[in-house]
């Protein structure tokens, strides 16, 4: 028996947007009946071993969506495992693209929204950090079309076909 599938999502802090994202493929994949790992994880510190912000959770909640775990930064461990990591803005990726560096990691790594039917041009996930509770429904509701996208392009033939699948219908 072959090993699921496994994303990491990944942010700044891994409170708000990646452990969404996490939330929202879980939720797809279990609808779509696929076996899929997903993982979060920030490429900062500040928020290490927290929740998801409370906000988020809340925005989450309103539709139904249950969003939790523990913040945890990034390591080049958890890219090397992943089959697909997908970072929530071009800061993140750049971000994860100078943590591989010469390491030898060929896990691709694409911005989330490169999924998203309905981005254009080299969208990102906005954070809603300083925001208000709009900004944190807006990203459940991003996060749940992407994810349900990218999940249709896991189904139809793993990474490899979703990667070549991103928006190809924008």
């Amino acid at each position: 028996m072959s090993e699921p599938l496994s994303i990491l999502t990944v942010c700044l802090g891994n409170i708000c947007r990646s452990p969404t994202a996490e939330a929202t493929l879980r939720e797809a994949a279990d609808a779509a009946g696929l076996a899929l790992s997903v993982d979060s994880a920030g490429t900062g510190a500040w928020h290490l071993g927290n929740p998801p912000d409370a906000r988020m959770r809340a925005a989450g909640a309103e539709v139904g969506l249950d969003i939790d775990g523990v913040a945890q930064r990034v390591d080049l461990a958890s890219l090397q495992e992943a089959d697909l990591v997908v970072a929530m803005d071009r800061a993140n990726l750049r971000d994860l693209q100078r943590l591989v560096g010469s390491a030898g990691i060929d896990t691709p790594m694409v911005l989330f929204r490169d999924f998203d039917p309905e981005a254009t041009g080299t969208a990102e996930i906005p954070d809603p950090y300083y925001g208000g509770p709009e900004g944190f429904a807006e990203v459940v509701e991003m996060c749940r079309r992407t994810s349900q996208r990218l999940v249709d392009a896991l189904v139809q033939g793993g990474v490899e076909a979703a990667l070549r699948a991103r928006r190809e219908d924008a």
